[in-house]
């Protein structure tokens, strides 16, 4: 049999101190006040914002999740402010995005800046090699395994906690070492190990935000909102650092899909907002109403129903009209995945060409 090539060993990898990156885009350029006037929208995409506000509304009164799910870009164009304000207001129930939307939100509660070139960077081998973003999003997963916190709430409790207490590595070790077989030895060890090879002190490390209160993961921390993220090994640029440990990714996402899945249970003649994403919001939500409708008819409970799904994205969606469900396979919008696996989950499905801060701006002061 022929032997593997040996795995990369990114331990060699050289990182570089955030700031000193040339980062493109600045928080105070590019937050939108949500009290400011949103731009025009055709009337019969504001028609279909305003079903949908009374559509959260309803929601509202019967207590049934309300769920944004959104990319990255939802962040880096702004719209921090808009999802907070929503927040303030109990107006969404739950909050989900990808591992990249984790990041700029972090990036910018600390540096106040993110984004960078990919292209230039890469050349150059520093894309995505920044010392603080690896460092202490790994720190804050690591320490909130043991309080059995997701990605969302690990990386929450940091930035609004400015930092984070670690346990000495002798505590550490005696844990391991008398419970064996405890379900929180494998996250204990990690930890352990990540400070002996990473010399992190058994104390305080204060980790400064000072721009926390436009971070999304740090208001959904404060008002008590799940947001969970969803990342994908190697898909982001936590990865490119010394630190990086997939199993520590893996054990907060696998926390995160779990409590994803609670909202999706309590969805009933709720709202699932997808502002942006086309790749995790489908492919998360199929898989998680799968599972809540498994458990549901194993107790002999109906599936989820009478939820109303809108899809938010700038494509053209095809020129398809989803509310009559899917295209055949030869036209071409039959392949748009942040579409068709939509509507493939049940209750009504819109599809709502819009750029996604503006979609989110309008639907703020409908709400209001």
């Amino acid at each position: 049999m022929k032997k593997l090539p040996t795995p990369l060993d990114l331990k060699k990898v050289k990182v570089y101190p955030l700031a000193q990156r040339l980062s493109e885009s600045a928080l105070d350029e590019i937050l939108i006040d949500p009290d400011s006037a949103p731009p025009r929208l055709p009337d019969a995409l504001l028609q279909s914002v305003r079903e949908c506000a009374r559509n959260i509304a309803s929601a509202h009164k019967r207590r049934a999740s309300v769920m944004l799910l959104y990319g990255a870009h939802l962040i880096k164009n702004g719209g921090a402010r808009i999802i907070n304000r929503m927040l303030e207001f109990g107006w969404l129930t739950h909050l989900g995005t990808n591992g990249a939307g984790a990041i700029h939100d972090w990036e910018f509660s600390f540096l106040g800046r993110s984004t960078e070139s990919v292209k230039a960077n890469v050349a150059t081998g520093t894309f995505g090699t920044w010392n603080e973003t690896g460092r202490f999003t790994q720190l804050a997963l690591l320490a909130g395994a043991l309080r059995e916190e997701g990605y969302g709430g690990s990386l929450g409790r940091f930035i609004m906690e400015d930092g984070v207490t670690l346990p000495t590595p002798d505590f550490l070790s005696g844990l391991v070492r008398s419970e064996p077989t405890h379900y929180l030895t494998p996250a204990r060890a990690e930890l352990l190990q990540a400070m002996l090879v990473h010399q992190l002190r058994g104390d305080r490390i204060e980790v400064p935000h000072p721009w926390k209160e436009s971070s999304v993961l740090a208001n959904a921390f404060r008002f008590g909102v799940p947001l969970t993220v969803h990342p994908g090994i190697g898909y982001d640029i936590i990865a490119n650092h010394p630190m990086f440990n997939g199993a520590v990714i893996g054990r907060a996402a696998d926390i995160d899909f779990r409590l994803f899945g609670a909202a999706v249970d309590n969805l009933d003649n709720g709202v699932v907002l997808s502002v942006g994403s086309a790749i995790m919001a489908p492919q998360v939500f199929e898989k998680s109403i799968s599972c809540v409708n498994n458990i549901r008819l194993q107790a002999s409970r109906g599936i989820v129903h009478g939820h109303s799904i809108y899809v938010v994205d700038i494509q053209d969606g095809g020129n398809w009209d989803w509310t009559k469900g899917e295209p055949p396979k030869e036209n071409p919008a039959y392949y748009l995945r942040f579409c068709k696996s939509f509507s493939r989950m049940g209750g009504r499905m819109n599809y709502l060409q819009s750029d996604n801060v503006t979609f989110l701006h309008h639907l703020y002061h409908l709400l209001k």
